[in-house]
């Protein structure tokens, strides 16, 4: 199994997907998208976890994350937890056997300028994009609540960190930007998939993807940054969630892309 931490790097937002095993819709019922949500403010209290953004829909996750450096293992950890504890609790809730999960996630790099703000308002249009609801704000299942509206109790992003990342020091500010950017977004039906949040390794301008591909070091080769739109891309030499035995014919060397055995002997207390 690959390990996740040998691909984060320090001081940089991740966005991360997770796809249910073979896509399938087990994370359909409000009960399974709460107990993802339930283990993702565990992993915020056990590990120091700092979450920007997240939605969970019906077969898969996105999850915006800072790793702030404190320790290495904290992205690897908090995500075994997560995934581990919701898998586990559905297969004995359902008498169910076998992988919850595809067996890998996706991490993307994201830079901390416009781009995070663009990232962020992609997560939140999520289900708007899928047709479920008309606005994020109508999705009880992701960040976008908790940043305009955020709960008293088990707050799950770090609204501090955001703005700090944003260099804006009023909350109030912060929230009034940001649902102007979703809004707008709505207004203007620019809602369709993106692939570059989801398939690239590092999405930003050039020096910062450049600077992403140098401190991969060996594991940059044969990637290539390509500009996309107004934006660049470290671009992955495959599709990302083939197959294993696809992966394993192509002989491509590692990527960005972190396998996830589903296995009990993974989870943790």
């Amino acid at each position: 199994m690959a390990r996740a931490n040998r691909h984060f790097i320090s001081g940089y937002a991740w966005h991360l997907t997770h796809r249910c095993h073979k896509r399938e819709f087990l994370l359909k019922f409000a009960k399974d998208k709460q107990r993802w949500m339930y283990w993702l403010f565990e992993a915020k209290k056990r590990f120091g976890l700092c979450i920007l953004n997240f939605t969970v829909t019906s077969n898969h996750v996105h999850l915006l994350i800072y790793d702030t450096g404190n320790g290495n293992e904290t992205i690897p950890k908090s995500i075994q937890l997560i995934a581990g504890k919701t898998g586990q609790e559905f297969n004995s809730r359902k008498g169910r056997t076998g992988a919850f999960w595809q067996d890998r996630y996706h991490a993307t790099a994201v830079a901390t300028d416009d781009h995070l703000i663009r990232c962020m308002v992609y997560i939140d249009l999520n289900m708007v994009r899928a047709g479920v609801v008309k606005h994020p704000e109508d999705w009880p299942f992701g960040g976008y609540r908790h940043i305009l509206a955020p709960p008293k109790r088990y707050r799950l992003t770090d609204n501090k960190k955001f703005m700090e990342l944003m260099n804006i020091r009023e909350i109030g500010r912060l929230r009034e930007a940001y649902r102007k950017r979703v809004d707008s977004a709505i207004m203007r039906g620019d809602i369709k998939r993106q692939p570059q949040w989801t398939e690239s390794i590092a999405v930003g301008d050039k020096v910062y993807v450049e600077k992403v591909k140098d401190q991969m070091g060996y594991k940059a080769i044969g990637r290539k940054v390509v500009e996309n739109g107004d934006s660049f891309v470290l671009r992955e030499p495959q599709v990302s969630y083939q197959s294993v035995s696809d992966r394993a014919v192509r002989l491509q060397p590692e990527d960005n892309t972190i396998y996830w055995q589903n296995r009990p002997d993974n989870y943790l207390d």
